[in-house]
This record gives structure tokens, C-alpha cells and sequence, in this order.
């Protein structure tokens, strides 16, 4: 059944708990001018206790987490996160930190930071990294505004970035914020890059090129040596959005593939909480001629004495308060730390081999997007489905019925009917043996009982919601009736 809000449930004059007497001298209680008082109580719900237990405790129970179940989400990692990871980030040593100790009571902290820096350095072939950015997303922001910064200092900030048809959406915007007009390059005939139209767009009006590789479509750009080539050639620097980077731990460097900068989204790729907004990190990573305009302060190290440096005249600024969000730092710290190279590579081997498992298992269903071996993501279309009059958005809704979280549907848009699924490393044959079978069996559902399907979810305490009236007109503030 549908859960009531607080406010519905609420009966006046219970309480679940009392504050104790005011313990606080008259005269400072006093000290707070009539104008910020209240002259009626705050129009809170009025609970007991067991009522609020109750409530959340249920909402709990409806909410669905990744130590519940499978999540299939296509360009958006989700995958377990050691609990190990969660008990260093709640050590008294980390989690009791106050960032306004001095760097003297600071070095455990200031060094797992540099040594996480050293870290990712290592992992993506860059030669600085800045740990501030509080998201991915932010991270990449931070990424063109140091690389408006570089081109600016050479006298030439230029105007354009060049994205692929395919990208996140992250990255227009993060362009179009950065104050760049945004020119889109488009895919060839196997989902990749179409070097040609790049040569023709690239110009020394151009800033960059920005690039997921593999891409979203969940293909590796064989030709990055090139593109890297006809970038550079241009006086343009080339940009990667680190969102797929689950593919390439241990195995490729973006630095090495000729990137200038990435960003690495901690929660998808090295196993931090998602969080609801947040608390987040995606780091930034830099080339050498970069490096003068990361955020500051940037943490440095003078023989065993780690310290903050904020004398960098050159950098974009401070992105974040105190350090960034230290307890994701430590998350991702624990988990490179515990895995090493080898551990490294065997994450990105065993999510590809996953993607292709899932790919080969589902291709006889629905029609492969692009029919050649995928990374860590593959990505179906829904056209045979929609013979039948089911979209993907259909078969998503359906898959709730089996216990499954649907996966990313209608993206990318230069799939139509796109359903793109992601299984990462941390899932067993089982596991996608029986995801497939649902899958399998949706299938079958829409050639023998399509309304059924179209109709789905069944199983839920609500059904279709109207998501296009949710977006444009959301109601998020209860108004009690009249």
C-alpha cells in the first residue's frame, strides 16, 4: 500500500520526544532580538516515536539499493562497495578529523590525499590531479575552465569545443557554462567517432575536443591515436569524460591515448557511495602544461611534511571548502590500495567479459545497436519490439515486475529505442543468467501479450505516473487540504 506522508500521519499533541529545561542563562537566551523569534510553533507533524520508526522503516523497505539487487544501469556504474571501504571512511582517525586542525595535526590526512593523487596519476597517465571537485560533473567544469585558463594566457581563448553526438550531457553543458559555443561531431556507421567531420570542424578557433572513451555507446574509439593527432594539430587539447573508465583500470591510460585532461568519477569506477546529491568526489586530472591552473590549494610535499600550497596565481580558484569531501577519499584510497594493478585490471576484464556475456545472451531478442564486441556497457534497440507497439521505456517498467532496476533506456539518442546495460565486475554469472532470463521472457511477452507489458509495472503501489507532467510541473511541498 502507498505509504502517507508525516504530515498525514500526524495526530496533534503526540510527541515522540521532549526537549529537556532551558539550561541557558535568561540573558543569553534574551540576546536573540524579538525579530528572529517564532510567535507559533513550527507547523510540523506530531508523531511518537514508533510512528516515525515505522514510516522510514517502510519507506526503506520500498527503496531499492545495490546491496538489494542487480543494478543494470547502462553509463552509470553501480556496482558493490566493499564494506571495508566504509569502515576505514568511519575510523575515529578519518572520520573524527576537523578540517580546521592545522596541517601539523593534518598529515595522515594530507598524505592518504597526496598518495591518492599519486594514485590516480598512475591509473589514468596524467601528471597532477586536483581532488576538490565535490562530482564528477564538477569536476568536469573544472576541466574546461583550466582549459579556457590555458588557451587565455596564450592570447587566444578561442570559442568552440567540439562534442561527439553521443555524449553525456554533462558535456555541453559544462561548455556552454564555461561560455563556449558547443559543435557536435558526429558517430560513423560503427558508433564511433567520424574523423573525417572532425577534420572538417577542428580549427585553431576550437578549444577542444571532448570525449568518453569507450564511449557511451560502450565502444572503444580505435582511432584516438588519430583523433589525438588531428586535435593537437589544431593547437586544441583533448578532454575525457572519465564516466566509463570502469572499462580501463590497469589496462589503458587516457594519457597515454593523448588526453590532456580527465575526470574520474570516484563513485562508479572505484567504489564510493553515489550518495542523493551527494557527498561526492570526481577528481580532475592534468598533463604537465595544465597543471598551473588547477584549483587551489593543491596538496604538496617537502621531504616526510605534507602541506597545502595556495600561493597559484594561474589557478581557475577553490572549487570546494577545507579538502573536498574527505570520507569519499577515503573510500577510493582503501579500495586502490587493497587491489593493486592486478586488482586494477581484473575489474575491467571481468566487466567487459560481463557486457559481452549479456550481449551474446539477449542478441537472438533485441536487435544489437552496433554488432561488434562492446567494453564494459552493451547497448540493444527495441525496434523489433516496437512492431508490436512497445517501446523500451515499456520493457524498463516491465522489468520491475521481475525485481530488477530497469536499466538506461532512450540514450544514447542516436539509438532509437536504446536500452543500454551495464553489468559491472562485481556481479556473478547468476546474476546475469537470471537478469537475461527476465529479459528473455519480456521478450517473449511482447510478441505473445504486448498490452500486458505496455501496461507494466503491476506488482508496484503505483503504476504509470505521468512523468512528462512530473517534470515539467513537479509538486514537492504538501499542502494540507482546505
Amino acid at each position: 500500500m502507498p505509504e502517507s506522508l508525516l504530515f498525514e500521519k500526524s495526530t496533534p499533541g503526540r510527541r515522540g520526544y521532549r526537549l529537556p529545561a532551558l539550561d541557558v542563562p535568561e540573558p543569553r537566551a534574551a540576546a536573540v532580538p524579538t525579530s528572529a523569534r517564532r510567535t507559533t510553533p513550527p507547523a510540523l507533524p506530531e508523531l511518537s516515536e514508533v510512528d516515525v520508526v515505522r514510516h522510514y522503516t517502510r519507506l526503506s523497505r520500498e527503496n531499492y539499493g545495490v546491496d538489494l539487487g542487480f543494478y543494470p544501469l547502462g553509463s552509470c556504474t553501480m556496482k558493490y562497495n566493499p564494506k571495508i571501504n566504509e569502515e576505514m571512511a568511519r575510523h575515529p582517525g578519518a572520520a573524527a578529523a576537523h578540517p580546521l586542525q592545522g596541517e601539523a595535526l593534518s598529515q595522515g590526512a594530507l598524505r592518504l590525499m597526496y598518495e591518492l593523487e599519486q594514485g590516480l596519476k598512475e591509473v589514468a597517465g596524467m601528471d597532477r590531479v586536483s581532488l576538490q571537485p565535490a562530482a564528477g560533473a564538477q569536476g568536469e567544469f573544472a576541466g574546461i575552465l583550466m582549459i579556457h585558463a590555458y588557451h587565455a594566457a596564450r592570447g587566444n581563448p578561442r570559442r568552440r569545443v567540439i562534442i561527439p553526438d553521443s555524449a553525456h550531457g554533462t558535456n555541453p553543458a559544462s561548455a556552454a557554462l564555461a561560455g563556449y559555443e558547443v559543435q557536435t561531431v558526429h558517430s560513423n556507421a560503427e558508433g564511433l567517432v567520424d574523423v573525417g567531420d572532425l577534420s572538417k570542424l577542428i580549427d585553431h578557433d576550437c578549444a577542444a575536443l571532448m570525449l568518453t572513451n569507450p564511449n557511451t555507446l560502450g565502444l572503444f574509439e580505435k582511432e584516438i591515436v588519430q583523433i589525438a593527432k588531428i586535435v593537437h594539430d589544431a593547437g586544441a587539447l583533448l578532454y575525457m569524460d572519465g564516466a566509463n573508465l570502469n572499462a580501463l583500470l590497469g589496462l589503458v591510460r587516457p594519457g597515454d591515448m593523448g588526453f590532456d585532461v580527465v575526470h574520474f568519477n570516484l563513485h562508479k569506477t572505484f567504489s564510493t557511495p553515489h550518495g542523493g546529491g551527494g557527498p561526492g568526489a570526481g577528481p580532475i586530472g592534468v598533463k604537465a602544461p595544465l597543471a598551473a591552473y588547477l584549483p587551489t590549494p593543491t596538496i604538496e610535499r617537502d621531504g616526510a611534511r605534507f602541506f597545502l600550497d595556495h600561493n597559484r596565481p594561474q589557478s581557475i580558484g577553490r572549487l570546494h571548502s577545507f579538502y573536498g569531501n574527505f570520507g569519499i577519499l577515503v573510500r577510493a584510497y582503501t579500495y586502490l590500495r587493497r587491489l593493486g594493478a592486478a586488482g586494477l585490471a581484473e575489474i575491467s576484464r571481468n566487466a567487459i567479459l560481463n557486457a559481452n556475456y549479456v550481449r551474446a545472451r539477449l542478441a537472438s531478442a533485441y536487435q544489437i545497436a552496433y554488432d561488434r564486441a562492446c567494453m564494459h556497457e552493451c547497448v540493444f534497440s527495441a525496434k523489433r519490439q516496437r512492431a508490436k507497439g512497445v517501446h523500451a521505456w515499456d520493457i524498463a517498467k516491465r522489468l520491475i515486475d521481475y525485481g530488477y532496476y530497469p536499466p538506461t533506456i532512450n540514450f544514447p539518442m542516436v539509438v532509437e529505442e536504446a536500452i543500454m546495460i551495464e553489468p559491472p565486475e562485481s556481479e556473478a554469472r547468476e546474476t546475469l543468467d537470471a537478469f537475461c532470463d527476465a529479459m528473455l521472457a519480456i521478450a517473449k511477452e511482447c510478441e505473445e501479450q504486448p498490452e500486458l507489458v505496455k501496461t507494466a509495472p503491476h506488482t508496484t503501489a503505483r503504476s504509470r505516473l505521468d512523468e512528462v507532467l512530473a517534470a515539467r510541473k513537479p509538486q514537492v511541498r504538501w499542502t494540507p487540504p482546505t
